[in-house]
């Protein structure tokens, strides 16, 4: 949840039709949130040019929406996001196409990009639209093998700030050649280790892979860098809760974001949930490379 400093708390909730956009919301309402679906972008800003609510707003924003652009979603993003009277996060749920195929077909609803053609077409249309609005996402769901049990978990774990202080953090990896992602509260620059790109044992794969793992840590600065890095979080941590803070962003750049960056924030990403800390791990630029179809998914998110 932002800050409490600011006038307006927003979560837009977003991605593409039958990931669980609908269910998300619902768990948010039942969090507090006032919440407001297929409400038309042109519309946002007069919420946040009124009296505060008091509570915060979570919108559900996708391609049903009247007056909906992925262009202008990301310009309204970067207009809330500079303005400081605003708290914004985005929370983009995301699924495997072939899952969302099998959910279109069983309810036998139309997608909404392809009213008259297979849903399929729907899909492959809504995921290419969405593509740059998932990359700017606070927060991303993956609902393919989630049940709603397991959707309501996650999303309490993430925006429940009545959890007694508990604080969730956020540990992602990212390519500085595709931009620094937005909403990170800390960021690590690791282009100074040996690059594994150059081992061409190493270079098809990435940093959850033990021997990807061993050439970095066999770097001589990385033992230091290591420590202190982790000991400087495990001493920030319990000061952001002191502060109120419900969630820590904490990111770790490279340049291709595929070996150094994943290796370190699998490492750290370890050492604090052993220390206690709920913990997620993202890997931005491997995410956009993973293969998405998994037609045999039985574990289905409500749409």
């Amino acid at each position: 949840m932002p800050d409490l400093v600011t006038d307006h708390h927003l979560v837009f909730v977003t991605g593409p039709s039958g990931a669980g956009r609908t269910t998300a919301i619902r768990v948010l309402e039942d969090l507090g949130y006032e919440g407001i679906d297929n409400i038309p972008l042109s519309l946002v800003p007069r919420l946040v040019e009124g009296t505060p609510l008091g509570r915060p707003i979570a919108l559900g924003l996708d391609v049903r929406n009247r007056d909906f652009n992925a262009t202008a979603l990301i310009e309204l993003i970067d207009k809330l996001t500079r303005d400081p009277k605003v708290g914004l996060e985005v929370l983009y749920l995301d699924c495997a196409p072939g899952v969302l195929i099998q959910r279109f077909s069983e309810t036998r609803r139309r997608h909404p990009l392809a009213p008259n053609e297979t849903p399929a077409q729907g899909v492959e249309r809504e995921i290419d639209l969405l593509a740059p609005i998932r990359v700017r996402a606070d927060h991303l769901i993956d609902t393919t093998e989630l049940t709603q049990h397991d959707l309501k978990a996650e999303i309490t774990r993430l925006f429940d700030a009545g959890t007694g202080g508990r604080l969730s953090v956020s540990v992602q990896s990212f390519s500085y050649k595709r931009g620094v992602p937005r909403g990170m509260d800390m960021i690590f620059d690791c282009r100074f280790l040996a690059n594994p790109h150059w081992q061409p044992a190493l270079r098809p794969l990435d940093g959850r892979d033990p021997a990807v793992e061993s050439f970095v840590r066999a770097d001589p600065r990385f033992a230091e860098f290591y420590r202190k890095v982790s000991e400087l979080l495990l001493f920030l941590l319990p000061a952001h809760v002191d502060e109120g803070k419900a969630h820590l962003a904490i990111g770790f750049g490279c340049t291709g974001g595929q070996h150094r960056s994943v290796a370190m924030a699998e490492m750290v990403g370890s050492a604090l949930a052993e220390a206690g800390w709920p913990v997620s791990k993202r890997h931005r630029e491997l995410e956009r490379k993973a293969a998405t179809v998994q037609p045999d998914a039985t574990k289905v998110a409500s749409a």
